[in-house]
């Protein structure tokens, strides 16, 4: 079976920057007010290594990603 990633958003401390959406743009959007977001069924997805780059990229450290 492969491995899923829980991927969860800190929306107190996401500020926006985009770089998750520009890293991942499979997994993370913004929302309508520019925020990080997970696109539909993202949160527990196939494991992907741009999500990992993505949280790295994060300016805030506001993406968490754990592997099941």
């Amino acid at each position: 079976m492969p491995t899923t990633q829980h991927i969860s958003i800190d929306t107190d401390r996401c500020i926006g920057s985009g770089q998750c959406a520009l890293t991942a743009p499979k997994t993370f959007t913004q929302d309508d007010e520019g925020f990080s977001a997970l696109r539909p069924h993202a949160e527990d997805a196939p494991a992907d290594p741009l999500v990992r780059e993505a949280a790295r990229a994060c300016p805030v450290q506001a993406i968490t990603v754990q592997d099941d």
